[in-house]
C-alpha cells in the first residue's frame, strides 16, 4: 500500500505542498488535453492521485478547533488563549446558545463547501473516464471504482454530518444552481452503492499495486453503514475484511504506529508520510511532552493532554475498574498507573512513565510540568491534566531537530471492523457474534471476558469502542450516531466538567495528587449539535435549499 501514497506524495510536491493542510486543491496545473489525460491506465491513475489526497484532507479536517476528542471527556487543549487548540474547543462544548450559532459551528465544525468542491472532481473524472479512456475493460473498471470509493468518502463525512444533502452523480448536465437535499436514505443508499461497487470490482491489497484495493472498501462500508444504520450490512462488510486475512497485532502500540511496509497487517487504510520528500504531519509538534523541548531550554509540545476522566476509563491489567475515590480528593497515594490494563500504557503518559530514556515529570515544577487551567494562559508545554497522550506520538523523534513528524497515519484499522461487526450483530439479535468479536479485542492485551446479553453487552461494546479506538477520531462521532450525546456524562455529554490531577513534589521520592477541575463551568451538547448547519453560501446560491430547522 504504500506505493499509493508515494503518488500522493509526488502529487503533493508538484503542487509546491510540503507538509499538512486543511484543504488542497487537487485540479492538474498543466495543459493536458482531458482527452489525453484520459485515455491511458497511466494517465488516468495520475489523475486520480490527485484525488486521493482527499482522504487525507477529511481524516486531517474533522474539526478546525482541533481533535474532535476535546468535545468528549479525553482530552483538554489547556491554552487559554483565544485560538484553535487552546480554549475555542472547549468553548465548543459548553454548548452556549449564544456561542453555537450557525456561523461559529460552520466554521469550526462544517466540511459543506470543501467536500463538494472534491465531490465535483470527482463526478468531473468519471465523466471523462468513461468519454474517454481507451485502456482496457479492467482497467477501466477498477480505475472507476477507486474513484468512486474517494467519492463515498466524501460524501459519508458530509452525510455524518447533515443527514440530508444535495447528491451529484457523474453526469455532469445535471449540475445546476438550484438543485434540492435528498432524503437521508437517499444519502446512505448513494453511499453504499460506490462504496459495494468499489469492493466487487477492486483487487485485494496483494494485487493494488499500492492502490485503493478492495479491504479499504469493505472495510469502509462497515464504518459508514454503522451512521445508517444498515446491520446488515455492516455485517457482511466486516466478513468480508475477515475473509481478506486482516488480523490483530500482538502488540497494540503496532496497530497503530507500524508501517504496512513493515508487515502491519492490521492497518486496512494507512496513510505514509515520508520525511526525503519533505512530507510531514504536525501530530508530534502539537501532543509530544512538554519536556521533550523544555530539556533543551525550549517551548512546545503538550497542547492537548489525556483527562482524569480517560484514565479512569481504563481497567486492571486482569480485568475490572480501580476505585479512584482516593483522588477524588488530595492524597499522597500513588495512583494504580501500573496495575493498569496494556492499553492505558500504549496510549497516556503519566507521572514516572518512562519516555525517550527520560522520566515525564507532569508535575509542579517537573521537567513536563504542570500548569493551572483558567490561571496560566500559556502553559508553553505543560500539562494542566496531570498526563499526555503517548498513543500515536513517536518516542523515535527527535522534536528539536524537526519539528513535524514521519509516523503513519493509520485511518481504518482490523479492530475498528471487528467492533464495528460486534455493535451490528448486537442489533442483529446476534449475541454469539458479538461477544466473539469483543472477546477478540480482550484477548489482544491479555483482558479476561465472560459472554454477555442484553444491556450487559452493549456496555462491553461501548466500553471497548471508547478504550480501543481511544484518540482516533471516533468517539465524539459515535456518540452523535448514538443519539446520546445531548444526555447526562457519562451516559452522554451534558452536564460534567473535565478533571485532572495537580501533582506535587514531597522532595522525598512521592507526591501529593490533588483532583482539579479543567473546565469554566458544566460541558452541554444541545441536541441542535446533532446536524450542522447549512452554509450561507449554499443558501445564498441555491435557491432550492433552507436551512436546516434546527438552525432556523
Amino acid at each position: 500500500m504504500k506505493n499509493i501514497y508515494k503518488l500522493i506524495f509526488t502529487a503533493l510536491m508538484a503542487l509546491g505542498m510540503v507538509s499538512c493542510t486543511s484543504y488542497l486543491d487537487m485540479s492538474p496545473t498543466d495543459r493536458v488535453s482531458e482527452k489525453v489525460m484520459w485515455e491511458t491506465t497511466a494517465n488516468a491513475e495520475y489523475h486520480v492521485n490527485y484525488l486521493y489526497s482527499y482522504v487525507y484532507d477529511v481524516v486531517m479536517t474533522q474539526s478546525r478547533a482541533g481533535e474532535t476528542e476535546a468535545f468528549t471527556d479525553m482530552l483538554k487543549y489547556g491554552s487559554y488563549n483565544y485560538m484553535t487548540r487552546c480554549f475555542i474547543p472547549s468553548e465548543i462544548s459548553y454548548g452556549l446558545s449564544t456561542t453555537l450559532t450557525a456561523g461559529y459551528v460552520d466554521t469550526y465544525l462544517g466540511s459543506w463547501t470543501l467536500w463538494y468542491s472534491g465531490i465535483t472532481k470527482t463526478n468531473k473524472a468519471l465523466s471523462l473516464l468513461a468519454k474517454f479512456g481507451q485502456m482496457s475493460p479492467e482497467d477501466k473498471t477498477r480505475i472507476e471504482a477507486e474513484i468512486r470509493f474517494v467519492r463515498a468518502f466524501l460524501y459519508f463525512d458530509l452525510m455524518k454530518r447533515y443527514k440530508e444533502i444535495i447528491l451529484y452523480n457523474e453526469n455532469m448536465d445535471e449540475y445546476q444552481k438550484d438543485k434540492e437535499i435528498s432524503t437521508e436514505e437517499e444519502g446512505w443508499n448513494f453511499i453504499q452503492s460506490d462504496l459495494e461497487f468499489a469492493a466487487a470490482n477492486l483487487p485485494d491489497r496483494t494485487a493494488s499495486k499500492g492502490r485503493i484495493d478492495k479491504g479499504m472498501a469493505w472495510g469502509y462500508l462497515s464504518r459508514a453503514m454503522l451512521y445508517a444504520e444498515r446491520w446488515d450490512v455492516v455485517k457482511t462488510a466486516a466478513e468480508e475484511v475477515e475473509k481478506l486475512g486482516y488480523q490483530l497485532e500482538a502488540d497494540y502500540t503496532d496497530a497503530l504506529m507500524k508501517d504496512t511496509g513493515l508487515g502491519n497487517n492490521e492497518a486496512i487504510l494507512q496513510y505514509h508520510f515520508d520525511r526525503a520528500s519533505n512530507v510531514t504531519n504536525p501530530y508530534d509538534f502539537y501532543y509530544t511532552p512538554g519536556g521533550d523541548y523544555t530539556i533543551y531550554g525550549e517551548a512546545g509540545g503538550g497542547y492537548g493532554t489525556p483527562t482524569q476522566e480517560m484514565v479512569e476509563s481504563y481497567e486492571y491489567a486482569k480485568g475490572g475498574f480501580p476505585d479512584w475515590t482516593p483522588w477524588h480528593g488530595t492524597t499522597k497515594q500513588t495512583p494504580p498507573y501500573s496495575e493498569l490494563e496494556p492499553r492505558f500504557h500504549a496510549t497516556i503518559l503519566y507521572n514516572g512513565a518512562q519516555w525517550k530514556n527520560r522520566t515525564i515529570e507532569p508535575y509542579v515544577g517537573g521537567a513536563d510540568g504542570w500548569s493551572q487551567w483558567n490561571i496560566e494562559r500559556e502553559p508553553k508545554g505543560r500539562t494542566t491534566t496531570g498526563y499526555y497522550l503517548r498513543k500515536m506520538v513517536d518516542e523515535t523523534h527527535d522534536v528539536i531537530a524537526y519539528s513535524n513528524g514521519v509516523q503513519p497515519l493509520s485511518v481504518l484499522r482490523y479492530a475498528e471492523v471487528l467492533l464495528n461487526k460486534a455493535e451490528a450483530c448486537y442489533h442483529l439479535d446476534d449475541a454469539a457474534g458479538a461477544n466473539a468479536a469483543v472477546r477478540a479485542i480482550r484477548e489482544r492485551v491479555g483482558l479476561p471476558y465472560t459472554d454477555k446479553g442484553g444491556s450487559a453487552l452493549w456496555d462491553a461494546i461501548r466500553q471497548e469502542r471508547k478504550v480501543e479506538l481511544a484518540y482516533e477520531g471516533l468517539w465524539y462521532w459515535d456518540l452523535r450516531r448514538w443519539g446520546v450525546a445531548h444526555m447526562q456524562y457519562p451516559e452522554g455529554l451534558t452536564g460534567y466538567q473535565q478533571h485532572g490531577l495537580k501533582i506535587e513534589s514531597n522532595g522525598d521520592g512521592t507526591f501529593t495528587y490533588t483532583y482539579v477541575s479543567v473546565d469554566d463551568q458544566d460541558r452541554n451538547f444541545p441536541e441542535k449539535m446533532y446536524r450542522f448547519p447549512m452554509p450561507t453560501g449554499e443558501l445564498n446560491n441555491n435557491g432550492a435549499v433552507d436551512q436546516y430547522p434546527e438552525w432556523k
